[in-house]
């Protein structure tokens, strides 16, 4: 089973629509939004193609193939909007044996895992920063951010198959990968 993680939206329909885009290529069984859907936040400028009205709507077209949780800029009034559920702070995930803790980051976060057992997977979005490695036995994954990439990272979505994660930009050139 192909999972996509994207993070980090921003309020952004036009990298939204590459994402989806992408997701069309890939073929996921399921998209999983590791939060920050509709606000830019008052740290980050404005993302190209600033439409959250047009996100809501596009995710909801998408959103029997969703698994989602919220992030830090994430409120209520923005579940009024979308219509799937994305206000949970995590999702735990059974994927080829494995157990995935999906969050956004700015609760349990790479640095301050909760408690997961040595070959569990822990991914979080929220620092913009593509993350691929392995900490007391846990793979800590980050997909990148599809808007607003920090520190001169491209911007970049996550694909987990066959035991394997892969961070690649909308390019299709891959930035981070790992085996589990």
């Amino acid at each position: 089973m192909k999972l996509m993680f994207i993070s980090d939206i921003h309020g952004s329909l036009y990298w939204l629509e590459q994402a989806l885009a992408k997701a069309g290529e890939e073929q996921p069984h399921t998209l999983v939004i590791l939060g920050d859907f509709l606000y830019h936040g008052p740290r980050n400028p404005l993302p190209e193609g600033y439409n959250p009205q047009g996100v809501a709507a596009r995710l909801n077209a998408y959103g029997k193939s969703l698994v989602a949780v919220r992030g830090n800029c994430d409120a209520e009034v923005d579940q009024m909007l979308l219509q799937f559920p994305m206000m949970g702070d995590y999702v735990l995930i059974l994927h080829e044996g494995r157990k995935i803790y999906a969050t956004h980051g700015h609760g349990f976060s790479i640095d301050q895992l909760p408690l997961l057992t040595p070959g569990d997977v822990f991914i979080q979005g929220h620092t913009h920063l593509p993350v691929a490695d392995v900490k007391e036995g846990i793979t800590v994954l980050n997909p990148g951010s599809i808007s607003l990439p920090k520190e001169n990272n491209p911007n970049s979505y996550g694909i987990l198959e066959n035991g394997e994660f892969i961070i690649k930009t909308f390019a299709g050139q891959t930035v981070k990968q790992i085996k589990l």
